[in-house]
Protein backbone atom coordinates (compact mmCIF):
# COMPACT_ATOMS: atom_id res chain seq x y z
CA UNK A 1 0.00 0.00 0.00
CA UNK A 2 0.77 3.82 -1.07
CA UNK A 3 0.24 5.45 1.87
CA UNK A 4 1.54 8.74 0.52
CA UNK A 5 -1.81 8.39 -1.65
CA UNK A 6 -4.27 7.21 1.64
CA UNK A 7 -6.11 9.82 3.35
CA UNK A 8 -3.96 11.35 6.43
CA UNK A 9 -5.80 12.27 9.66
CA UNK A 10 -5.47 15.74 11.11
CA UNK A 11 -5.39 15.91 15.14
CA UNK A 12 -6.06 19.19 16.75
CA UNK A 13 -4.14 19.73 19.73
CA UNK A 14 -5.52 20.65 23.37
CA UNK A 15 -2.56 20.49 26.06
CA UNK A 16 -4.26 20.90 29.23
CA UNK A 17 -2.46 22.81 32.11
CA UNK A 18 -4.23 23.76 35.59
CA UNK A 19 -7.45 23.59 33.34
CA UNK A 20 -6.49 25.40 30.96
CA UNK A 21 -5.94 24.97 27.15
CA UNK A 22 -2.34 26.26 26.43
CA UNK A 23 0.94 25.25 24.58
CA UNK A 24 4.03 25.10 25.58
CA UNK A 25 7.40 26.21 23.67
CA UNK A 26 9.99 23.55 22.54
CA UNK A 27 8.57 21.54 25.75
CA UNK A 28 9.63 24.24 28.46
CA UNK A 29 7.00 24.46 31.28
CA UNK A 30 8.48 27.80 31.71
CA UNK A 31 7.05 29.30 28.85
CA UNK A 32 3.50 28.47 28.31
CA UNK A 33 1.05 30.55 26.45
CA UNK A 34 -2.38 30.24 26.93
CA UNK A 35 -5.22 30.22 24.77
CA UNK A 36 -8.08 29.32 26.59
CA UNK A 37 -10.02 28.66 30.22
CA UNK A 38 -12.17 26.74 28.22
CA UNK A 39 -10.92 23.76 26.62
CA UNK A 40 -14.37 22.10 25.91
CA UNK A 41 -15.29 25.21 23.99
CA UNK A 42 -12.40 25.26 22.08
CA UNK A 43 -12.76 21.30 21.31
CA UNK A 44 -16.77 22.41 20.22
CA UNK A 45 -14.67 24.63 17.73
CA UNK A 46 -12.81 21.74 16.10
CA UNK A 47 -15.57 19.57 15.83
CA UNK A 48 -17.52 22.48 14.12
CA UNK A 49 -14.34 23.05 11.28
CA UNK A 50 -14.37 19.27 10.66
CA UNK A 51 -12.61 17.77 12.14
CA UNK A 52 -13.22 14.27 13.71
CA UNK A 53 -9.93 13.46 16.06
CA UNK A 54 -8.48 15.38 19.03
CA UNK A 55 -4.97 14.84 20.55
CA UNK A 56 -5.36 16.04 24.11
CA UNK A 57 -2.45 16.18 26.70
CA UNK A 58 -2.28 16.19 30.58
CA UNK A 59 0.70 17.94 30.95
CA UNK A 60 0.84 18.02 34.33
CA UNK A 61 -0.05 14.23 34.48
CA UNK A 62 3.24 14.11 32.09
CA UNK A 63 5.80 15.88 34.50
CA UNK A 64 4.12 14.00 37.59
CA UNK A 65 2.76 10.84 36.69
CA UNK A 66 -0.47 11.87 38.82
CA UNK A 67 -3.82 11.95 36.72
CA UNK A 68 -4.92 15.52 36.70
CA UNK A 69 -7.37 15.77 33.37
CA UNK A 70 -8.85 12.58 32.97
CA UNK A 71 -12.64 13.66 34.13
CA UNK A 72 -12.37 16.73 32.05
CA UNK A 73 -10.98 15.13 29.02
CA UNK A 74 -13.69 12.50 29.27
CA UNK A 75 -16.35 14.92 29.44
CA UNK A 76 -14.50 16.42 26.20
CA UNK A 77 -15.37 12.93 24.54
CA UNK A 78 -18.18 12.19 25.63
CA UNK A 79 -20.28 16.20 24.83
CA UNK A 80 -18.24 16.55 21.62
CA UNK A 81 -18.77 13.29 20.50
CA UNK A 82 -15.38 13.49 18.94
CA UNK A 83 -12.98 10.59 18.72
CA UNK A 84 -9.91 11.22 21.50
CA UNK A 85 -6.61 10.44 21.92
CA UNK A 86 -4.62 11.40 24.81
CA UNK A 87 -1.04 11.21 26.66
CA UNK A 88 0.60 12.25 29.62
CA UNK A 89 1.87 10.68 32.53
CA UNK A 90 -0.05 7.12 31.43
CA UNK A 91 1.55 4.45 33.88
CA UNK A 92 -0.15 2.48 35.22
CA UNK A 93 -3.13 -0.24 33.96
CA UNK A 94 -5.70 1.11 36.21
CA UNK A 95 -5.08 4.35 34.37
CA UNK A 96 -5.62 2.94 31.32
CA UNK A 97 -8.54 0.80 32.25
CA UNK A 98 -10.01 4.38 33.84
CA UNK A 99 -9.76 5.90 30.34
CA UNK A 100 -10.23 3.20 27.87
CA UNK A 101 -12.88 1.58 29.24
CA UNK A 102 -14.24 4.05 32.06
CA UNK A 103 -14.26 6.65 30.29
CA UNK A 104 -14.59 5.21 26.81
CA UNK A 105 -11.60 7.32 25.48
CA UNK A 106 -10.62 5.91 21.87
CA UNK A 107 -6.92 6.15 21.86
CA UNK A 108 -4.25 6.22 24.69
CA UNK A 109 -0.12 7.80 23.80
CA UNK A 110 2.37 5.45 26.10
CA UNK A 111 5.42 7.69 26.14
CA UNK A 112 7.67 7.68 29.58
CA UNK A 113 6.07 4.54 30.64
CA UNK A 114 6.84 2.62 27.21
CA UNK A 115 10.35 3.49 28.00
CA UNK A 116 10.90 3.01 31.44
CA UNK A 117 8.24 0.05 31.89
CA UNK A 118 8.96 -2.81 29.28
CA UNK A 119 6.77 -4.97 31.03
CA UNK A 120 3.61 -2.74 31.74
CA UNK A 121 4.19 -2.22 27.68
CA UNK A 122 3.88 -4.89 26.98
CA UNK A 123 0.72 -6.10 29.00
CA UNK A 124 -1.06 -2.93 27.71
CA UNK A 125 -0.43 -3.87 23.52
CA UNK A 126 -1.40 -6.89 24.20
CA UNK A 127 -4.92 -5.81 25.94
CA UNK A 128 -5.61 -2.91 23.61
CA UNK A 129 -2.94 -3.12 20.73
CA UNK A 130 -5.55 -0.90 18.65
CA UNK A 131 -5.97 1.55 21.27
CA UNK A 132 -2.71 2.29 22.12
CA UNK A 133 0.06 4.22 20.41
CA UNK A 134 4.06 5.01 21.56
CA UNK A 135 5.17 8.16 21.98
CA UNK A 136 8.15 9.08 20.49
CA UNK A 137 9.56 12.15 21.76
CA UNK A 138 12.99 13.34 20.38
CA UNK A 139 15.67 16.19 21.05
CA UNK A 140 18.53 15.49 18.87
CA UNK A 141 17.55 11.60 17.69
CA UNK A 142 17.32 11.16 21.37
CA UNK A 143 14.21 9.87 23.33
CA UNK A 144 12.85 12.40 26.02
CA UNK A 145 10.98 11.27 28.88
CA UNK A 146 8.82 12.79 31.92
CA UNK A 147 7.09 15.41 29.72
CA UNK A 148 10.31 15.97 27.65
CA UNK A 149 12.35 17.60 30.57
CA UNK A 150 14.67 14.78 30.25
CA UNK A 151 16.66 12.24 28.28
CA UNK A 152 16.88 8.55 28.07
CA UNK A 153 19.79 7.70 26.23
CA UNK A 154 17.66 5.71 23.77
CA UNK A 155 18.18 6.15 19.97
CA UNK A 156 14.53 7.61 18.47
CA UNK A 157 14.54 4.85 15.48
CA UNK A 158 16.09 2.33 17.43
CA UNK A 159 13.08 2.65 20.26
CA UNK A 160 10.45 2.56 17.59
CA UNK A 161 11.92 -0.94 16.02
CA UNK A 162 11.99 -2.13 19.39
CA UNK A 163 8.21 -1.03 19.97
CA UNK A 164 6.99 -2.83 16.47
CA UNK A 165 8.72 -5.84 17.93
CA UNK A 166 6.64 -5.77 21.25
CA UNK A 167 2.94 -5.48 19.19
CA UNK A 168 3.04 -1.25 18.99
CA UNK A 169 1.35 -0.83 15.54
CA UNK A 170 1.21 2.95 15.62
CA UNK A 171 3.49 5.64 17.19
CA UNK A 172 3.41 9.45 17.25
CA UNK A 173 6.87 11.24 16.56
CA UNK A 174 7.36 14.49 18.25
CA UNK A 175 10.44 16.81 16.73
CA UNK A 176 10.49 18.60 20.38
CA UNK A 177 13.31 21.22 19.30
CA UNK A 178 9.97 22.00 16.56
CA UNK A 179 7.21 22.40 18.70
CA UNK A 180 5.77 25.20 19.45
CA UNK A 181 8.00 27.29 16.73
CA UNK A 182 5.91 26.88 13.83
CA UNK A 183 8.97 26.23 11.50
CA UNK A 184 8.19 23.32 9.87
CA UNK A 185 7.83 19.58 10.54
CA UNK A 186 10.92 17.31 10.51
CA UNK A 187 10.00 15.72 7.48
CA UNK A 188 12.98 13.97 6.73
CA UNK A 189 13.30 12.39 10.16
CA UNK A 190 9.42 11.68 9.57
CA UNK A 191 10.00 9.80 6.62
CA UNK A 192 12.58 7.80 8.09
CA UNK A 193 10.39 6.74 10.85
CA UNK A 194 8.11 5.70 8.06
CA UNK A 195 10.05 3.77 6.12
CA UNK A 196 12.05 1.53 8.80
CA UNK A 197 10.67 2.25 12.09
CA UNK A 198 7.88 -0.35 11.05
CA UNK A 199 5.15 1.21 12.76
CA UNK A 200 2.41 3.85 11.21
CA UNK A 201 3.36 7.54 12.28
CA UNK A 202 1.73 10.55 13.04
CA UNK A 203 4.17 13.58 13.16
CA UNK A 204 4.07 16.26 15.43
CA UNK A 205 6.11 19.26 16.10
CA UNK A 206 6.02 22.43 14.26
CA UNK A 207 3.29 23.06 11.62
CA UNK A 208 2.97 26.12 10.84
CA UNK A 209 0.94 26.12 7.50
CA UNK A 210 -1.23 24.25 5.60
CA UNK A 211 1.83 23.15 3.23
CA UNK A 212 3.37 21.76 6.11
CA UNK A 213 0.81 19.47 6.54
CA UNK A 214 0.85 18.57 2.80
CA UNK A 215 4.42 18.33 3.16
CA UNK A 216 4.35 15.62 6.43
CA UNK A 217 1.25 14.01 3.96
CA UNK A 218 4.34 13.22 1.42
CA UNK A 219 6.28 11.61 3.83
CA UNK A 220 3.90 8.93 3.90
CA UNK A 221 2.26 9.41 7.97
CA UNK A 222 -0.55 8.38 8.64
CA UNK A 223 -1.47 11.53 10.39
CA UNK A 224 -0.39 14.84 11.82
CA UNK A 225 -0.78 16.78 14.96
CA UNK A 226 -1.53 20.35 14.75
CA UNK A 227 -1.72 22.97 17.18
CA UNK A 228 -0.11 26.14 17.51
CA UNK A 229 -0.59 26.87 13.97
CA UNK A 230 -4.20 26.87 14.49
CA UNK A 231 -4.43 29.06 17.80
CA UNK A 232 -2.09 31.78 15.85
CA UNK A 233 -4.61 31.64 12.72
CA UNK A 234 -1.44 30.27 10.70
CA UNK A 235 -3.66 27.21 10.01
CA UNK A 236 -7.34 27.45 9.14
CA UNK A 237 -8.74 23.81 10.27
CA UNK A 238 -11.91 24.36 8.11
CA UNK A 239 -9.63 24.54 5.04
CA UNK A 240 -7.65 21.42 5.45
CA UNK A 241 -9.93 18.97 4.44
CA UNK A 242 -9.82 17.13 0.73
CA UNK A 243 -12.33 18.42 -1.55
CA UNK A 244 -15.34 15.70 -2.04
Amino acid sequence: MDRKKEPMTIYPAIDLLAGRCVRLRQGDYNQVTSYSDDPLAVARLFREAGAGWLHVVDLEAARTGIPVHAALIARIREETGLKVQTGGGIRSLSHVRTLLEDYAIDRIVLGTAAVRNRAFTKDVLRLWPERTAIGIDARDGEVSVDGWTRGSGLNALDFAREMAAAGARLAIYTDISRDGMLSGAATEDVRTMVEQGGLAIIASGGIGSADDIEAVRQTGAVGVIVGKAIYEGNVRLDECWPEE
